[in-house]
């Protein structure tokens, strides 16, 4: 099993909406790196979910349940989707300023590529981002 971290800005779609839906696919991502990541996502994988910009904070574990598609919402280009389900909230969000505070987490790719919106974690990182956040699966 891999695992990853997304990010999306909680104005445009909070972990509660994420919830309420009962799941998504993951689309509008236009970089060729995230799109990649995207692609190489298995049915199973545990994923982070990041708010960003305004909270910058890890808020809760999903899972891949369908991997790469055509982005259904992409006009023009070779754009993919993965289909997430919520797994379960943090019980504590991990702050960007806890991630960067944490020894264990100095070379997790959230620091390296900050603007990455989808991206590989280690097994470890993701244990200790559970750690930090109070929370078990």
């Amino acid at each position: 099993m891999q695992h990853w971290l997304v990010k999306q800005e909680p104005e445009k779609y909070p972990w509660s909406q994420f919830v309420k839906d009962k799941g998504t696919y993951w689309d509008g991502v236009r970089n060729y790196q995230a799109r990649n990541n995207l692609r190489a996502m298995s049915k199973g994988d545990q994923v982070l979910y990041y708010h960003s910009v305004s909270e910058k904070a890890v808020v809760g574990v999903a899972k891949v349940t369908r991997e790469a598609y055509p982005d259904p919402t992409a006009s023009e280009g070779d754009w993919s989707v993965v289909d997430l389900k919520p797994l379960k909230a943090m019980r504590e969000s991990v702050t960007l300023a806890a991630i960067k505070a944490d020894k264990a987490l100095e070379q997790i790719a959230l620091l390296k590529q900050s603007r990455l919106s989808v991206m590989p974690v280690t097994g470890a990182e993701f244990r200790r981002i559970l750690k930090l956040g109070r929370t078990s699966l």
